[in-house]
């Protein structure tokens, strides 16, 4: 049996299916989480985690040889210094991203029919006492650009199409295999587009990358939705463009400093807000669990993880 360390309070059934064929140790359950810690540091092979493990974690574990992280993001996770280390981090792709996608397209339609403004409107009795709101808008025919035309970009990009929307992308470099129109300068994508949808990785190399200078591109007829990082963009900088009318509308279910939305934020009506739920259904939430349990329970029994992160692939 492999004694595998349980960063976070994991679903039920994850604990279940590994503490079946291995012995776990519950961190997160510890009053004392450094006590703890050294106490089994040396026994621990395997971690799993909602997101979170750090080089001191993975420093802290000398014997450690598998990290997996709940989640298809792992900006969390220094995946590189686990590498360095020959440790193999994984996370839970493919799984979610029907349902991240399909948050994605709520709200460009939530948006851009200003459904939760109008709900509100209509809960408060000013339909009866103003009469009809103002008009919305229809997305057939609309330009939609997505930051990051990854798994879960393309069939953004695939749902809207349905919509009748028309698609553009912006990421690392031009995808030979893909007709939609790229553009390797984000600002111009936004000025050519009436929605900005972010989908790309979280981390350094992309925060604050949506700024001001791209939200006042969009414009105020545009829309920005945000289902990838709250660190993608620039959370001042939008609040700023929001309050101001330089950008009309937003769709937002990540936040720079999760729980916590500014009450600058809250305070406006052209945004619509969620609280980080691009995957929360039962039936994605119970998918990725068994892809945490499956890639530490695969690994430990010789096979190999199944879905190691990029910086980990080349280890076995």
């Amino acid at each position: 049996m492999t004694d595998i360390l349980l960063v976070s309070n994991m679903m039920p059934h994850i604990q279940e299916a590994l503490e079946a064929r291995h012995t776990l140790h519950r961190l997160y359950e510890a009053d004392d989480r450094q006590a703890f810690l050294s106490s089994v540091a040396d026994r621990i092979e395997g971690v799993a985690t909602m997101g979170k493990a750090d080089a001191g974690l993975i420093d802290a574990l000398p014997n450690l040889k598998m990290i997996a992280s709940f989640g298809v993001g792992y900006d969390g996770v220094d995946a590189a210094h686990a590498a360095s280390r020959n440790v193999i981090a994984t996370n839970t792709p493919d799984v979610l991203n029907d349902d991240v996608a399909n948050m994605a397209v709520t709200l460009v339609l939530t948006c851009s029919r200003r459904f939760s403004e109008w709900e509100r409107f209509a809960r408060a009795g000013r339909w009866e006492k103003e009469g009809d709101p103002p008009l919305a808008r229809a997305v057939n025919g609309r330009k939609v650009g997505i930051l990051g035309l990854g798994r879960i970009g393309k069939d953004i990009a695939r749902k809207l199409e349905v919509f009748g929307c028309v698609i553009a992308y912006h990421g690392r470099s031009q995808q030979a295999d893909q007709a939609y129109a790229f553009y390797d300068d984000l600002t111009d994508m936004a000025r050519d587009c009436d929605f900005l949808i972010a989908i790309c990785p979280g981390g350094e190399a992309t925060k604050g990358i949506v700024n001001g200078q791209v939200l006042e591109a969009l414009g105020p007829d545009g829309t920005f939705i945000n289902v990838a990082r709250g660190s993608v963009h620039d959370e001042d900088a939008l609040i700023e463009a929001l309050a101001s009318g330089k950008l009309g509308y937003a769709g937002l279910d990540v936040f720079a400093a999760e729980p916590k939305i500014p009450e600058k934020l809250r305070a406006l009506d052209n945004v619509t807000l969620q609280p980080h739920q691009g995957s929360a259904t039962v039936e994605t939430r119970r998918a990725m669990g068994d892809l945490v349990a499956n890639n530490l329970l695969s690994f430990f029994d010789g096979k190999g993880a199944i879905t190691p992160v990029a910086e980990c692939a080349d280890i076995r």
